[in-house]
């Protein structure tokens, strides 16, 4: 064992000795035999690090992503949009690639002001008018969201539209196992969720409504409706938004959102394979004390300047644990920056534009795929920047084969809907270019042939 852990032989028998054990099987006797590994770790014998890293970048070389070679009309929660070189300049300088979480004392103020920006950004582009420095990601967001509603509302009852991304709706799942929250899926129909009339208040009605807005699918839900089922039954409603379509669409706010979660990767960070991307969360100021996360204030000093401080850390490394409303302990504070450098550079008119783009190639491509002979529309609700088809093959069939043509094809809807398999999810940004979507309509007419 010696071999693969940092102590010394002398250094593992005092320890045994302290605890009156004679080995290290006894030590860990506890461990059930059948989950115990039964031999040797079965290692090759150690190489140089040239050949290490050629091992690497082979295994590197096997990916197929959003690149030169691969042009991206996937979506799903993590869009191809343009990155411009302000952007990059700014939130890649050292004092924010190298700042810690604004929870110490000693942050430095250019930081604490940059995510107090980004908060306020945030919070106009939800409606509402409280937002916190960020989360881990957008799924991250849905979750606390909906703790805080069970929180406030004292029901356990969740109603989750189909309509959320579904790695959204496996994080509350898995927590709702320790939570106790009884999560409740509202399926889709036509696109579109098919809310139920539900009781009138009470132990058996939802304390928390989580909608989409637009839906995974890319459909625009009717959130009027949304609110009225809350109304009647004393749900929070919680609305999982795409922040970009703000330059479009009536915010949440406006819709009468208790609270917006949401995925901030559009603002300024490049597709990952999955992360680190950035959680936004804003809510009304009823809820304020519920806020997870932390909160960036601006306040005066004592010489009557201005000055940024942490001004609400609810959590319960921080409070007394009883009071506590949340534990997740940290926030994105270099994908915030980001995202603030970003909304600063677009503005208010940059917003508008770049959702208008989006909705135009969009549009464009939608009509360029459906004239594709066997392929159908999924829906026929209103949709912004992505949209979902049927296919007259597998998905995944179709994605291999569009990959190998140079395209990123979508995102097939097996798992995430009822009846998924032969479905694809098609995202266009304002990156796609008209002769690029003409390409990849050929392409896909060939695929599904």
């Amino acid at each position: 064992m010696g071999t693969y852990i940092p102590h010394t032989d002398d250094e593992l028998a005092g320890m045994l000795a302290f605890l009156g054990l004679s080995s290290m099987d006894e030590l860990f006797a506890v461990v059930p035999e059948a989950v115990k590994l039964q031999h040797d770790l079965e290692l090759a014998d150690g190489v140089g690090e040239p050949d290490v890293l050629a091992q690497m970048e082979s295994f590197g070389g096997r990916n197929r992503a959003r690149n030169d070679r691969l042009v991206c009309f996937a979506g799903g929660g993590a869009y191809d949009h343009e990155i411009p070189s302000v952007t990059q300049a700014l939130a890649g300088r050292s004092e924010f690639v190298t700042s810690y979480t604004p929870y110490q004392p000693e942050v430095a103020q250019g930081v604490l002001q940059a995510v107090f920006e980004f908060q306020t950004m945030v919070a106009r582009i939800a409606g509402l008018p409280v937002s916190n420095a960020s989360l881990y990601d957008g799924g991250s967001s849905a979750v606390e969201g909906v703790n805080l509603g069970v929180a406030a509302t004292g029901r356990q009852t969740v109603w989750v539209s189909e309509g959320i991304h579904p790695h959204w709706r496996q994080m509350l799942a898995t927590f709702a196992v320790g939570t106790g929250h009884r999560i409740v899926t509202v399926p889709l129909v036509d696109g579109v969720t098919a809310w139920p009339d539900g009781p009138d208040g009470g132990d058996e009605s939802p304390g928390v409504v989580l909608v989409g807005y637009p839906n995974y699918l890319g459909c625009l839900e009717d959130l009027s409706t949304v609110r009225t089922l809350c109304d009647r039954t004393g749900a929070l409603m919680v609305v999982g938004a795409d922040p970009l379509a703000a330059g479009l669409l009536r915010s949440a706010g406006n819709w009468g959102a208790d609270v917006m979660v949401g995925e901030g990767q559009v603002f300024g960070t490049s597709l990952g394979f999955g992360g680190p991307y950035l959680g936004l969360f804003a809510c009304s100021s009823a809820h304020l004390r519920r806020l997870p996360g932390r909160l960036v204030g601006e306040t005066v000093d004592v010489e009557d300047r201005v000055a940024y401080v942490t001004t609400l850390r609810a959590r319960e490394q921080d409070i007394r644990r009883e009071k506590a409303t949340s534990n997740v302990c940290t926030n994105q504070t270099l994908m915030a920056v980001t995202a603030a450098v970003q909304l600063g550079w677009l503005g208010t008119s940059g917003l508008v534009e770049v959702a208008t783009r989006c909705a135009r190639a969009t549009r464009y491509a939608r009509d360029a795929v459906l004239a594709i002979d066997g392929v159908t529309p999924w829906a026929d609700a209103p949709v912004l920047r992505e949209f979902a088809v049927r296919l007259p093959r597998p998905a995944d069939q179709v994605i291999e084969r569009m990959a190998d043509a140079g395209f990123l094809a979508g995102i097939s809807l097996e798992g995430a809907v009822d009846g998924g398999g032969h479905g694809l999810l098609i995202a266009a940004t304002e990156r796609r270019t008209a002769d690029q979507i003409d390409a990849y309509a050929a392409a896909l007419a060939k695929a599904v042939a």
